[in-house]
């Protein structure tokens, strides 16, 4: 999560009044990941005024979808922050979604020091990008976005 914050306060640096939405629900442990996103952007100076959480994604689809119903009616581009394996899934289904997204240049924090664990982590995006994304195309031609 650390990584994911830091990719967003570095894109957040280029823009003008950048809004953040950090979003993640109930893990196996502890709070929402979204709530623990928004301490530690807290706790690095961003206004509590600019941070809206979204804590009830509790995998890659849910989270895009429950965001892109937040940001729905909205313009501009919405800059996607997180980790390198898995920002290409992550702007792919925003946009299927309709919003209007856009990469952020991914934390320079591996998602893992294991090896091993980040070759899993990259295998896994290339049987979900188009799983996540037939069914996000499937939401939206059936109207249920």
């Amino acid at each position: 999560m650390r990584g994911r914050v830091e990719a967003a306060l570095a894109c957040a640096e280029r823009l003008d009044d950048a809004e953040f939405l950090p979003t993640g629900g109930q893990g196996r442990y502890g709070r929402p990941e979204a709530e623990l996103m928004r301490e530690m952007l807290l706790a690095r100076g961003v206004g509590a005024d600019r941070i809206r959480t979204e804590p009830t994604g509790t995998n890659t689809i849910r989270s895009a979808l429950a965001c892109a119903r937040l940001l729905r009616g909205r313009t501009g581009t919405v800059h996607v922050a997180t980790s390198a394996y898995h920002l290409a899934r992550c702007v792919l289904l925003l946009r299927l979604a309709g919003v209007a997204a856009s990469p952020c240049r991914p934390a320079r924090l591996p998602a893992s020091t294991r090896r091993l664990k980040r070759w899993y982590w990259r295998l896994r995006e290339c049987a979900a990008v188009p799983v996540d994304a037939g069914l996000m195309l499937y939401l939206r031609l059936w109207g249920r976005l």
